[in-house]
């Protein structure tokens, strides 16, 4: 029998499957097996549509975000070669025509 991992919400170590998901019953919380194993690989950073996102890849922003003392990013912008940064914006990126920038996961979608 394969052991399965403890809950990384709050750490119980009761967790049991229930098709593809890992529950664990004491908190409630769910999660994939593919996001266990990224939480054990480091940052775990999410696209909009909730798509796994990793260094270097490139995403389009998906609504028109103001920037403070400059102009506004237009929806569909295109953002190449990403880089995950821990924090609030957790995205570190340079922008073309713009300049460097650090953008928040819940604005992005992955290309």
């Amino acid at each position: 029998m394969a052991t399965l991992p403890n809950c990384p919400k709050c750490g119980d170590e009761y967790t049991y499957e229930d098709g593809t998901m890992l529950v664990c019953p004491m908190c409630g919380h769910e999660w994939t097996a593919a996001d266990a194993d990224a939480a054990e690989a480091g940052l775990v950073v999410r696209d909009a549509n909730g798509n796994l996102l990793q260094d270097g890849d490139s995403v389009t922003i998906v609504k028109d975000l103001k920037v403070k003392g400059a102009s506004t990013l237009k929806q569909g912008t295109r953002v190449k070669n990403i880089r995950l940064v821990e924090g609030d914006h957790n995205i570190d990126c340079k922008i073309d025509g713009f300049g460097a920038m650090a953008l928040k996961s819940e604005f992005v979608k992955k290309l």
